[in-house]
């Protein structure tokens, strides 16, 4: 199959050799955040946000350095970065736009490879420059401008996921009646810690398919995959929730339990609803969701990018349904309150 419309960490655009860049040796106050009042800075700006809950989406990479000489940031309407996230949109945020308004920020992105080759210290101090000042302020106007005190989820995948991690720590903590309105946060495709949980101790992981104001999160690998092999993951060991049970412990989920997943139909990159494609089970000591009932290889043939095994570019359109079903009910158990 075709890589074009892969929307792992290394979106490739094929023909695109514009070089939009910002310029990284300026420090992280003479990079201002991106102007959020201007229209053309937003993937996702409803016109009529007309149902009763929002979501604010949080896309993973979409660009990368095509000369390792450029910058490790890209400007907010380089070409590559703006076409690879209409693809993540397309494939990833809609499986939440039955429950909610989607409100969808464009933002100044870190190269992938740069910042996953760094030790995981690093890696949060880069992503908590540019990409974490643009989505706070995004994320901000948003509140002050087009939420109207509805509730809200969050959703973010791989780099959008660390992203929304910060946004979490940072912004709720200071405004906690904006935290009071968050029916949930998808944090998917990078790991939430309980070192992290325990420096944030006001926020919650879930527990269940219902619970709200909870972080949802997982990263979806085979069982091949041996510890540290997983480069999103490195010696991380994430909190898990299995998307197709809802359970925390290693209850496995068939893939006939599935509500479907959305993948690849054709050679030309289309996706579409796949029945029965991809089991669930937590690995409690990796940290993960383990997924056997793919083939291997073929995953490796479509993505291979962050290795054999690792499905990491498929984190939600393996459980593209479940998560869609499960967003309307916690959106709805939250209205209920």
């Amino acid at each position: 199959m075709n890589r074009f419309y892969l929307i792992s960490s290394f979106i490739v655009i094929s023909g695109l050799l514009s070089l939009y860049s910002c310029d990284s040796s300026k420090t992280k106050e003479e990079n201002p955040a991106t102007d959020y009042s201007k229209t053309e800075n937003w993937l996702s700006l409803p016109v009529n946000g007309s149902k009763n809950v929002d979501v604010f989406y949080v896309y993973p990479t979409a660009w990368y350095k095509i000369d390792p000489t450029e910058p490790n940031f890209c400007a907010v309407d380089h070409p590559m970065m703006q076409i690879g996230s209409q693809r993540a949109f397309d494939r990833q945020a809609t499986a939440f736009e039955t429950a909610g308004n989607i409100y969808a920020p464009y933002y100044r992105q870190a190269d992938a490879g740069y910042t996953l080759s760094l030790p995981t210290d690093e890696r949060w101090a880069v992503i908590d420059s540019i990409p974490a000042k643009d989505v706070i302020a995004a994320f901000d106007y948003y509140i002050n401008n087009y939420n109207n005190e509805k509730p809200f989820i969050l959703v973010g995948h791989s780099q959008g996921a660390q992203v929304l991690l910060i946004l979490l720590s940072k912004y709720m903590s200071h405004h906690p009646d904006v935290y009071a309105r968050m029916v949930c946060a998808y944090v998917i495709g990078y790991p939430v810690t309980t070192g992290y949980m325990n420096a944030n101790p006001f926020l919650k992981f879930a527990e269940g398919a219902d619970d709200t104001g909870v972080i949802v999160s997982y990263n979806t690998q085979s069982p091949s995959v041996a510890p540290g092999a997983n480069i999103v993951m490195a010696n991380d060991i994430g909190l898990v929730i299995n998307p197709i049970n809802w359970k925390r412990d290693q209850t496995p989920a068939t893939a006939e339990e599935s509500l479907g997943s959305y993948m690849p139909v054709d050679d030309q990159g289309r996706f579409g609803f796949t029945p029965h494609f991809a089991d669930a089970r937590i690995n409690s000591a990796k940290g993960v969701i383990e997924c056997s009932s793919v083939d291997e290889n073929a995953m490796y043939q479509i993505s291979g990018a962050m290795g054999p095994g690792v499905y990491h570019s498929f984190d939600i359109s393996f459980y593209y349904y479940n998560l869609r079903e499960n967003a309307q009910l916690r959106a709805d158990c939250f209205l209920e309150k």
